[in-house]
Formats: C-alpha cells, sequence, structure tokens
C-alpha cells in the first residue's frame, strides 16, 4: 500500500490503495470511519495504520460485494476490530459465507472471480435505500448478484465497487478493457452490470471512486461523459 493515504476529497473520504489498483476507502463520519472493503489478505496493518494517520477509529467495515480482493483482510481486520460493525449486503453474505447457489430469478450465469469466503459473520445486512452515516445504499448488481455502491450524500462522491474501473480510463465491467481486464473477467453476469451501470450514471456523481483505479472527478466536465463514453462501448 502506498506509504501516506491518497488525499481526501471534499468529504473527507480518502483512498487506500494496493499496487494503484485494488481500493479501500475510509469514509469520516461523526462517530469515526467507515472502512469500506477489506482489499486482499494482509493488508490490515496498512488499513489500521492509514486510520491511525487520520487520528479515528475504524467503527464499521462496509464490504461492497464478496469477491476476494475487496474482502480478502476482513478476518484480520475483525479480529483487531472486534466492536466494528462488519456490513454487506444480504444477497452477498451468501458468498461471503461460502454458499455459490444462484436464486431461481437470477440470470444463471456462472459466478465468476475469488471466492474463498470469510469466517466473520456480518452484524448487519443492506439493501438499496439504507443509510450508513452519510452514504446512500445503491443496489449494483451484475459483477456479483449483490454488489452495492455507495452514494456519500455530502459531496457526491460515488463509491462504485466494480461496477466502474478507471485503470486504464473509465469502463464498465459490461466489458472486458485490455488495459485493465481483471474485473471484466470477475463479472457474473454482464447484461445485469451494463444496467448497474447506467443507472449509477443516472446518478450524475461529482466524482467516481472505483475498486481499481484512481476517483476521478467531474470538477473538470470529464467523468459523466467518459461514463457515457463506457456504456455506449458497452451496449
Amino acid at each position: 500500500m502506498s506509504r501516506n493515504p491518497s488525499p481526501s476529497t471534499p468529504s473527507g473520504i480518502v483512498r487506500l490503495t494496493r499496487f494503484g489498483l485494488i481500493n479501500a476507502y475510509l469514509v469520516p463520519e461523526e462517530d469515526g470511519l467507515t472502512l469500506v472493503d477489506a482489499m486482499i489478505p494482509k493488508s490490515e496493518k496498512a488499513i489500521l495504520a492509514a486510520a491511525e494517520r487520520l487520528g479515528r477509529p475504524i467503527v464499521r467495515i462496509v464490504l461492497t460485494h464478496a469477491h476476494d480482493d475487496h474482502v480478502g483482510s476482513l478476518d484480520a481486520l475483525a479480529a483487531a476490530l472486534p466492536d466494528a460493525e462488519v456490513l454487506i449486503s444480504a444477497r452477498d453474505a451468501r458468498l461471503l459465507a461460502g454458499d455459490r447457489s444462484l436464486d431461481p430469478g437470477e440470470p444463471q450465469a456462472k459466478l465468476r472471480g475469488g471466492l474463498k469466503g470469510q469466517s466473520t459473520a456480518p452484524t448487519r445486512t443492506l439493501a438499496a435505500g439504507d443509510h450508513v452515516g452519510s452514504l446512500l445504499v445503491v443496489a449494483a448488481p451484475g459483477h456479483t448478484p449483490g454488489q452495492i455502491a455507495l452514494l456519500d450524500e455530502r459531496d457526491g462522491t460515488l463509491i462504485c465497487a466494480d461496477a466502474y474501473t478507471t485503470a486504464g480510463g473509465v469502463n464498465t465491467t459490461a466489458t472486458i478493457p485490455w488495459r485493465f481486464p481483471l474485473a471484466g473477467v470477475a463479472t457474473w453476469h454482464k447484461p445485469t452490470a451494463l444496467e448497474t451501470a447506467k443507472a449509477l450514471r443516472a446518478l450524475e456523481p461529482a466524482r467516481l471512486a472505483p475498486g481499481h483505479g484512481q476517483i476521478v472527478e467531474q470538477a473538470g466536465g470529464d467523468l459523466l461523459p467518459a461514463m457515457d463514453r463506457a456504456i455506449a462501448r458497452a451496449s
């Protein structure tokens, strides 16, 4: 991980990264920090050190989905932070527990990506419309059946999980861009991922904070057109 957290957004959201490609976020709230995603295994020390530098405790861990590169350090973090809430969608909580079965009404496509699961069970499950502090939970299925995105209602930052990536440019995971194909390869159902990309674009975010790649700002007028082009390429 980078030695220092990346610069924060206006609301104070801080990007943490491994290898510049695998992200987690620290979101400041009145009662402490919300950690969004737990990255790959052995990331816990760097995550805890980043929170210490910010001078705030991590009081909750929100997982956008159950892929290994987003939950890999969960067990270690839960052991280090026994009082922290652990939150994930009810649908991906099943994947986190090792249940790869599909519901009858879901597309019967193959689940892809690393899904080893973790021993830690969520203390609470999330649904679209819920709030986690300042973050609005937004359904974002496709990459996994129960992926969620999180919209910071203070400044319009959209933590989009793997609905979009920005490594090598803004792309949806309904495609497999050659510059960063891994998230697209790991996508469960690309038509659903495309519909999610459209729904997130309709939120008109002020900035996009992806699971993979840099935060992209709309301040220069570049983000929303880039999202439109990504959707067009996948359509």
